[in-house]
Order: C-alpha cells, then sequence, then structure tokens
C-alpha cells in the first residue's frame, strides 16, 4: 500500500521527521518497505501556458509554441509533443531550470528555430509513468507559480508492506489512528454528516448469498456531470498513491477506499434492471469485466446481480456492462460487506488481484458501509453535481461478525511483558486503538474489540498490542533463570551415539529418512500390521506411517543404485507406528535397523570382488550387541515362522533372554524383485531399548597361570545348533573354565548323513595355581558326558 506522507500528516502531524516516523511506524508492525520522493529533484519549473501554436517551418514533427509563465513574457518553445495545443496548461522548464539527471536546460536552436525553455511531461520530471506526451495540468492552474509549489511536490511516498491480519491499515484513517497513539496526539477522525436526500428513487434488496453478504447499501444519485474534471488534489493524491485517475466518479470511490478502507462502485442506474440482489454465481455464468476480461464464474463465487443477470464480481471488480461512462448522468452507489472467507481466493482463482479484493479478503469493517456512502455521496456532488436519493438496502444482523468481549489481566500482562506499564497508559493506548474500555477492576480491565480489528479476540493479542506500540526495543531483556539440573545417567546405560558410532566403525553410514513411506513399497513390510493411514498426506508416495525402518533403508538402497553406487551399508534409528486401540491407539517403538549390499570390500588389487554374505551382518549385529558389554545375553535363534518379506533359509531372530528383540537376515527375492534391487539385500532391524541398557564392568583380577585349551571334536545331528552346545558347555565344563570356541564345521566323508562335525576350543584357568591334568580331564568328561546326555553328541 501506497501513501504520501503529505496526506498523512493531513491526518496526524507528530513533531518527527520523515525519518522517525517511517522508523516509528516500521516499530509498530506496519513495516514501511520504501520512502521514495513524489518527484525527482528538479528547480526552474514553473506552471506554463501555451498562448499559440506555429507548425515548424523545417520539422513536420516539431511545433513552434508561445508560453507565457517566465517572469520576463511570453517565451518561444519549440516541442515535439504530440498533444500540444492552444491553451493547454503544462509545466514549463525555463532557462537554467534542473531536472532530474542533472540536466540543465539552456537556449538552443532546433532545425534553425531558437528554443528558450522546455514544456515537460510526467517521465521527465520523475513524477509519473505517462510519458504519452506533456502533463496536462489543470486548466485554473496559477500561471508562473513554482511547479513544486503548486503540486507540493515537496513530498515523500510511504509504501507499507502490511501483514495480512492488519486489514484496518489499508486505509489512512487506519495508518493515522496508529500514528496518533505511538505520539500520543489527536488526529483528524474526519466527521462525516449525512447528505440530505432531494428525492425517494430507491432498488430493491435481496441478500441471498446467507452469511457471505450480511448488509448491503446503495444510492441512486441523479443528474450528475461524468464529464466533470476531477480536482487536481484528488487526482494528485490518488497519483500517489499508484491510482491513475479515471473519470470524478471512479476517483471518488478509489479516494473513499484509500482514505477509509471501504472498497465502493458505481453502476450506471439505467443499466441496472429491476433491484439489487446479492448471490452465488451460477456455474459458468460469465460475466465482462471492466478491465476488458471475461470470465467464467464459478458456484463459489458472490456477484451483484440485477433482473437481468449479474452485474459484478462481488469484491473483485465490477461489469463492463454496467460502467459509468461520459453518458451516464444517473447512478447507483454500492457499499457493501462481504465475509472475508467468501472473497478469499476468488480473484486469484479468475487470475486478478485487486484492492478491492485485497481488502475484502483480509476484512472490512462492517460497520463502515453507511459511513462510506455519506462520504462518497459528498464528494460526488461536490465535483459533479446531482440530486441525492435516500440511502437503501437489506441487513442480517445475526450474519455479521461478532464483538470480541476480553478480559485483560493486569498481572498477567505485567508477567509477560516483563515490567508493570502504567493504567492509565494501557488505558489510553488500546482506547487510542479504538477498543472500547467496559469495565475495570483491581485485576482486570474489560474491552470490546473494534469492528475493524478481526485479529483481536483474546487477551494475548491486546498483549501484544501493547508490546508493540509501547515498542518492543524498550522491554526490559532478562537472562532467564532456571535450575539447571543435569539429569542422572545409570551406570549401565547405553547412548544412542555410541551404537551410531559402533556402525559407522565398521563402514556403515547413518541414513535419515521419512516417517512417511510410499504405500506400494510399505506393503511388502507391512503385512499383517495395522497400517496408519493420513488423512492428508503431504504427497501420495508419503501417505502411510511406516511399521518398519527397512522400506526407507530399502529407498536409500534404490538411490544409490540409481546413481551407480553398488556398494552401500547403511543404518537409521527412529519411531515405527503401527494402529492400536484405546488408550493406545498409536504405539510407538524405537528401533536401530541396517542395511548391508554389494561387494565385502571396495574395488582394489589386494582383494576379490566377494559380495557379502549373511556372516557379515551377523558380525555387524553382534558388534553393535557388544557396545552393551553383555553380549553373551543375547543369542540368534533360526526363524521358524520369518516374515514374509525375509528369506526363510538365511532369517535369524535375536534373542534377549527368552525375548524376541530384533530379526537379522537376508530379503526374500521376490521382495528385492519387487522393490527393483538385483542381488541379496541383507538386513537387520532392533528393538532399541533392548540396547540401551548394558552391564556395568567389574574388575577381575589377571591371573599369573598358565592356560590349558583342549579340543573336541562332536559328531551332532543337523538340526542341533553350534550356539546351544556352546551354552551347554559353558554350564558343564565346572568353575575353572574360561572360555570355548567354535574353530571348525565338517561335512562329508566319515561323518553319517544328516549329521555334522563340530570341533571346539576349550579353555581353562585357575587364577592362584597352575592346573593338573586330572582336573582338566574331569572337567573335559563332564562336558562330553552331558552333550552326549542331552544331544546324542559322540567324539569324532
Amino acid at each position: 500500500m501506497k501513501i504520501s506522507e503529505s496526506w498523512l500528516r493531513e491526518w496526524v502531524n507528530p513533531e518527527i521527521d520523515t525519518a522517525a516516523l517511517v522508523a516509528q511506524v516500521t516499530m509498530a508492525g506496519l513495516e514501511v518497505d520504501a520512502v521514495e520522493p513524489v518527484a525527482g529533484e528538479f528547480s526552474g519549473v514553473v506552471v506554463g501556458k501555451i498562448v499559440a501554436v506555429a507548425p515548424h517551418p523545417d520539422a513536420e514533427k516539431l511545433r513552434v509554441c508561445q508560453v507565457e509563465g517566465h517572469a520576463e513574457g511570453i517565451k518561444q518553445v519549440v516541442c515535439g509533443a504530440p498533444n500540444a495545443r492552444e491553451g493547454l496548461v503544462i509545466p514549463f522548464a525555463t532557462i537554467g531550470a534542473k531536472l532530474p539527471g542533472d540536466f540543465k536546460i539552456k537556449k538552443a536552436k532546433l532545425r534553425g528555430v531558437e528554443s528558450f525553455g522546455m514544456l515537460c511531461g510526467q517521465t521527465e520530471l520523475a513524477c509519473g509513468d505517462d510519458d504519452s506526451g506533456l502533463w496536462e495540468l489543470a486548466s485554473d492552474a496559477p500561471v508562473g507559480t513554482d511547479l513544486r509549489d503548486y503540486l507540493q511536490l515537496n513530498d515523500n511516498i510511504l509504501e507499507l508492506d502490511l501483514t495480512p491480519n492488519r486489514s484496518d491499515c489499508l486505509s489512512l484513517r487506519g495508518i493515522a489512528r496508529e500514528v496518533a497513539v505511538l505520539n500520543n496526539c489527536a488526529y483528524n477522525a474526519l466527521t462525516i454528516a449525512e447528505v440530505a436526500s432531494e428525492h425517494s428513487e430507491k432498488r430493491g434488496v435481496s441478500l441471498a448469498a446467507g452469511t457471505a453478504c450480511p448488509r448491503y447499501v446503495g444510492r441512486i444519485i441523479k443528474g450528475v456531470n461524468s464529464t466533470a474534471q476531477s480536482p487536481l488534489w484528488l487526482v494528485e493524491k490518488l497519483r500517489r498513491a499508484g491510482i491513475a485517475s479515471l473519470g470524478p466518479i471512479v476517483d471518488v470511490t478509489n479516494y473513499v477506499l484509500l482514505e477509509l478502507g471501504q472498497p465502493m462502485h458505481a453502476f450506471d442506474a439505467a443499466k441496472v434492471q429491476g433491484g439489487i440482489t446479492v448471490r452465488w454465481a451460477n456455474e459458468g455464468e460469465r460475466l465482462e469485466l471492466l478491465n476488458d476480461q471475461t470470465v467464467a464464474l464459478k458456484s463459489d463465487a458472490l456477484v451483484i446481480a440485477d433482473e437481468v443477470g449479474a452485474l459484478a464480481f462481488a469484491g473483485v471488480m465490477g461489469g463492463k456492462a454496467s460502467a459509468v461512462s461520459d453518458a451516464t448522468t444517473d447512478i447507483l452507489l454500492e457499499s457493501a460487506f462481504f465475509e472475508p472467507i467468501a472473497i478469499a481466493g476468488r480473484a486469484r482463482n479468475a487470475g486478478l488481484h485487486t484492492d478491492s479484493s485485497h481488502r475484502f479478503e483480509r476484512g472490512v469493517d462492517y460497520n463502515l458501509q453507511n459511513t462510506a456512502i455519506e462520504r462518497a455521496t459528498a464528494l460526488i456532488v461536490e465535483i459533479c453535481g446531482g440530486s441525492v436519493g435516500e440511502v437503501f438496502g437489506a441487513l442480517n444482523a445475526d450474519d455479521l461478525p461478532k464483538t470480541a468481549s476480553i478480559a485483560l489481566n493486569k498481572n498477567r500482562l505485567e508477567a509477560t511483558l516483563g515490567l508493570r506499564l502504567d493504567d492509565a497508559e494501557v488505558v489510553r493506548m488500546l482506547t487510542g486503538l479504538g477498543l472500547e474500555l467496559t469495565d475495570e477492576t483491581d485485576d482486570a480491565w474489560h474491552f470490546i474489540a473494534p469492528s475493524y480489528r478481526f485479529d483481536i479476540a483474546i487477551d494475548a493479542d491486546l498483549v501484544e498490542e501493547l508490546a508493540r506500540l509501547y515498542g518492543y526495543d524498550k522491554l526490559p531483556t532478562r537472562t532467564p533463570v532456571f535450575a539447571n539440573e543435569l539429569p542422572a545417567t545409570p551406570e549401565d546405560g547405553v547412548s544412542l551415539r555410541a551404537l551410531s558410532a559402533a556402525l559407522v566403525a565398521r563402514g556403515y553410514r547413518e541414513a535419515i529418512t521419512y516417517s512417511f513411506v510410499d504405500p506400494k513399497v510399505h506393503e511388502q513390510f507391512s503385512q499383517g500390521k495395522s497400517v496408519v493411514a493420513l488423512k492428508n498426506p503431504i504427497s501420495a508416495d508419503m501417505a502411510e506411517m511406516r511399521t518398519s525402518l527397512l522400506p526407507g533403508l530399502v529407498q536409500t538402497l534404490r538411490y544409490n543404485l540409481n546413481r551407480q553406487q553398488t556398494r552401500v551399508s547403511v543404518f537409521e534409528s527412529g519411531l515405527v507406528f503401527e494402529k492400536g486401540e484405546g488408550e493406545q491407539a498409536y504405539p510407538q517403538e524405537r528401533r536401530i535397523a541396517g542395511l548391508m549390499y554389494g561387494a565385502r570390500e571396495a574395488s582394489a588389487w589386494c582383494h576379490g570382488k566377494e559380495k557379502v554374505d549373511f556372516y557379515d551382518l551377523k558380525g555387524d549385529v553382534e558388534a553393535l550387541l557388544g557396545v552393551t558389554r553383555n553380549q553373551a545375553a543375547f543369542s540368534f535363534v533360526p526363524s521358524a515362522q520369518p516374515a514374509p518379506y525375509m528369506h526363510p533359509g538365511q532369517c535369524a531372530e535375536v534373542m534377549l533372554g527368552d525375548a524376541r528383540v530384533g530379526v537379522v537376515g537376508v530379503l526374500h527375492p521376490s521382495t528385492a524383485k519387487a522393490l527393483d534391487c538385483n542381488g541379496s539385500v541383507y538386513v537387520f532391524e532392533l528393538t532399541l531399548e533392548a540396547l540401551l541398557t548394558g552391564k556395568v564392568p567389574a574388575f577381575q583380577a589377571l591371573s599369573r597361570f598358565p592356560a590349558v585349551s583342549r579340543d573336541l571334536a562332536l559328531v551332532v545331528a543337523d538340526s542341533v545348533s553350534a550356539a546351544s552346545l556352546e551354552v551347554a558347555i559353558q554350564h558343564a565344563a565346572g568353575e575353572y573354565f574360561k572360555s570355548v570356541a567354535l574353530f571348525d564345521v565338517y561335512v562329508g566323508q566319515g561323518v553319517e548323513d544328516g549329521h555334522k562335525s563340530l570341533a571346539y576350543s576349550l579353555t581353562f584357568q585357575h587364577n592362584e595355581r597352575t592346573l593338573k591334568d586330572e582336573e582338566i580331564q574331569q572337567a573335559v568328561d563332564n562336558v562330553v558326558k552331558t552333550l552326549a546326555a542331552d544331544y546324542g553328541a559322540c567324539l569324532r
């Protein structure tokens, strides 16, 4: 929004300069984007009048003008402007004048004819964008007067960038109200009196759009002179606001829009058939607008219509068929309130954005319509004459916005701002903004918000108003004080950072993927699980909450494979989600998962191109479990019924005691193929909580005596796992047992079909003496006996 500083100071004139005014308004939340002079830097330009025009003797496009306005009398000026004519009043740059761009006017000779100055257009004086010819001034402009003084060009244009909630400041009156409160001074509230009616012609008004338009008023003014010239003060104020003059009636409606913030429209009354109806458009209803654009309206667009059809796109732009013209003698002036939500977005849908739609979308004062029509009527009659009719219209009072009543607690205000404002100052600032004080107690004030402040509804809004008016820069700055007690860290705790570091050390890279996953990818991993579907997803491929971390890791793999990265090791930690019931409607679980694919080592001369296998992944998982210092508590058990997306022959469950805490294995070939992954994809997924509690290290004295090893080669059935044998050995080996290690697995000649040979190395050691052979042999015999009894094992 653009306004001129001089116009603002007609309403409120604090004793501060332009820079201070701009800073003050900006700090109050009404950001001033730019301050530009109304005109360029020039001097020596006066109001001139062409008293005679003759053709140039040697140039068809030039004219020799005799110009009045110089102190020494009439001067001859050669001019090429197409609108140069006798009687025209124009800016006249005399000899010695300086124009924008440091251009100095000198005596010249054009095609043999002397020229004593220059006749100027708007662009040459940096006063506008019209470069079609000379700047035509009012015919009654005082000839010889300095142009800067005549047009009051020692002025600035303030361009404000208002936030959408401050629709009350989309008018000069709104900004003046703010400046007055900020400087504790009075402002011109502009007393607007009713214009006496001179005839009783009216039109019926029907409000058929419900809450979209609860108030509509109109007035017929007969016998107006549509060809009258808008006064200079009106044209200049509009020009400085970025609005071109289009005739006195349209200029007045634009002026009231800028002055009071109420958009208005004038119809040619002779082109309006019957009464006025505010209704929703018929789907596809066509309307030619004032800008010559024809729009096909949707059924959610508001229109102003007569008995024949739509006259205007309500809140946006009038129709061309009913527009005023030079032939118009009777006008129907309208002023309405439209619910913001009924106008929002409608202009953009039609590829439009107008000053009216900009204001109606944000909210116009719903008590302003009668005041605005009286103001516009007075100006039109003053400029164009005419006979004024009675104000008519319709009102659905129940559909008007409800006025907010707000209680502001004094203690809460002090706690929020960090200081105690004087009670009288609080009342002054808020009543200055238009709020009505209805009651005051020792603890609180009670205010009613004005009809033009749609953004004030609760006490926090009043606190914000007081903060910005008092000055954000004046509010006290204090360092917050709080108890800085570090949470206790359990000695047996394991941090996620330590787990992540262990995987990074083994060549993994951490991935962070969305919790929202593609339903097509998710389907491969969510069989049998209750999936949480999003009601309003970001996109179609992010429509479900993940029930596993694996879909995100697989998509990461695909992303890398599509970019020629064929060796991938990634991991992720995060939440997974399922759909539950009751208090656990959406249970969440923290997990850590990893994926391995491709070659075991990067390409190099010193090793082959072996692919990773199950045992590479299992070793990484064991290293991860080792961070807890309680790896012995975990075990790997072949999956009896693996998930459908896991390979049934290469899948193991990770157990903590008797509880299942994860899975490790290979994706099922059909799953990998469905996800466009060629080759074996190795994955693991563990419950994070199972890894966050470890074993506290305890000191154990080192033995000074030698350790003794014994090797056992045992033949057992294929169904017996090596891990179960290791557990049995640990329990049967006696008190001097230290460790057991599997060092050979053999199947073939010499071993019965359906059986396998497992070779273990058992280590024994005493802390205080050297063990005897008899003691070691007794322990070994006990192991062999136990394994034979429990697993049918025999020595090979």
